[in-house]
């Protein structure tokens, strides 16, 4: 297979990416118990020559959980063939590694709710009270 190319400054080169492939559960007709279409993918981040100390680390700390001693491994198995499954699990590695080496997102800054749109919850939740008021039988005072 080609590179897994991340962004324009970062491909993964096909040497540092190992590949597995076993028998696939679910549809392939009379095939099915003979083919090894279903790909696992795995990525060493940690021994990786191609990522920066910055964004080795930025991997790590966001995809950690789902790392196995610095390895990275996704499956794929949805197609029947092995080649689209493959072409799967190299798009599937791309875009988490892409969305792993995001810049996080500028943190919230906590604002308070304006005199106005106080007033206005607070008119509402009279308006409210008010139709619930006039629901009740009017025995029940």
């Amino acid at each position: 297979m080609a590179p897994v190319r991340i962004r324009e400054t970062i491909v993964i080169p096909d040497d540092e990416l190992s590949w597995r492939f076993s028998r696939s559960s679910g549809p392939g007709g009379q095939g099915v118990n003979t083919t090894d279409s279903r790909v696992e993918l795995s990525f060493d981040v940690t021994a990786s020559r191609a990522l920066s100390p910055a964004a080795r680390d930025r991997i790590v700390e966001r995809l950690g959980g789902r790392m196995v001693d610095g390895v990275l491994t996704v499956v794929a198995s949805e197609h029947r063939s092995q080649l689209r499954n493959r072409q799967a699990a190299t798009d599937r590695l791309a875009r988490l590694l892409e969305e792993a080496l995001r810049p996080p997102a500028p943190r919230r800054r906590p604002t308070k709710p304006s005199r106005a749109s106080t007033a206005r919850r607070i008119d509402r939740k009279k308006q409210h009270g008010q139709l619930k008021r006039l629901r009740r039988r009017p025995d029940d005072s």
